[in-house]
């Protein structure tokens, strides 16, 4: 028992940072119907913008718990601002111009910029991983065993779980409250008749790039500080692992890409506890084929209705 819930505390963690990066592909697939295969590569480059902060700032151990926060909060903001532009910037040259052409055109353009990224990345920083010592420590004990196994939730932990929360929540209300929201839904029901009726489709479409990159480097920060290890090809399998908790979960569903980051966490994570860790992908891929012949439009997602 001891060991299922400290491998289920593990699975919702590594879920948690799934389902963000997931749902910067929702989104913009609910907006303009196209995957944004740069978006795992925006995530690279985050973290690693992150790590670059976080040196020159002299960030340590014995900072300070006070003074770690405020920092990290600086780090925040300056991967997001600039996640943001990489987010904007994918827009306008692999996806605006070519919105009109045939549907494989951005999407190969978009493949561009990631293998771009990749290596811009790997001739700056070089091919070698990069390491970063934990800054946020300590934790609490659940429970012991009789073996002397105990069950440990970690302050790391609990701010990637909470920081999950309170983003979920935060831009739920967003596309649910504000006038952006009611945008972007506009444009996924209809994007010629949402501009008839006066929204400026380019700008909306542009702001959904905007947040998925800002999420993305929410997830780069914490992907670091807990694993504190990165490479340039963490985005390339970080990328593939959400997009298949977003097609999971329901592909347009931002609860869907949650749950999907959730389930495709738990599923790795358990399969490495239990089973042989070599194999721990081909169980999530497995799991989302399986959903997809018995549920094609995921466990959250609607049915596409063709539009006449």
């Amino acid at each position: 028992m001891e060991y299922f819930l400290q491998q289920l505390i593990n699975g919702i963690t590594l879920g948690s940072i799934y389902g963000l990066i997931a749902i910067g592909y929702t989104m913009v697939y609910g907006i303009i119907g196209m995957i944004n295969f740069a978006h795992g590569d925006i995530f690279m480059v985050s973290s690693f913008i992150a790590l670059i902060v976080i040196t020159a700032l002299g960030l340590t151990v014995s900072t300070g718990l006070g003074l770690t926060i405020l920092a990290l909060i600086l780090v925040l903001v300056t991967s997001m601002v600039i996640a943001s532009v990489f987010g904007w910037t994918t827009e306008r040259l692999a996806y605006r111009p070519l919105r009109g052409s045939f549907r494989l055109a951005p999407l190969i353009t978009a493949i561009g910029i990631s293998i771009v990224l990749q290596n811009y990345i790997q001739i700056t920083q070089g091919a070698r991983v990069k390491p970063l010592q934990p800054l946020i420590e300590d934790g609490y004990t659940l429970m012991t065993r009789a073996d002397g196994f105990t069950v440990q939730l970690s302050n790391m932990q609990i701010l990637i779980i909470t920081v999950t929360i309170v983003l979920m929540t935060v831009f739920s209300l967003i596309i649910a409250k504000t006038s952006l929201g009611r945008a972007q839904r506009a444009c996924e029901q209809d994007r010629k008749m949402a501009s008839l009726l006066g929204i400026n489709v380019d700008r909306t479409i542009s702001m959904t790039f905007v947040m998925g990159a800002a999420l993305a480097a929410v997830a780069g920060l914490m992907f670091l500080l807990y694993y504190g290890v990165i490479d340039f090809f963490i985005g390339f399998v970080a990328g593939v692992k959400a997009f298949t908790a977003a097609v999971l979960g329901g592909i347009g569903s931002l609860p869907g890409a949650m749950l999907g980051g959730l389930v495709i966490g738990l599923i790795e994570t358990f399969w490495s506890a239990y089973f042989s860790i070599e194999y721990k992908d081909v169980a999530a891929f497995s799991m989302l084929a399986i959903v997809l012949i018995f549920l094609p439009q995921g466990l959250l997602g609607k049915p596409e209705v063709e539009k006449v």
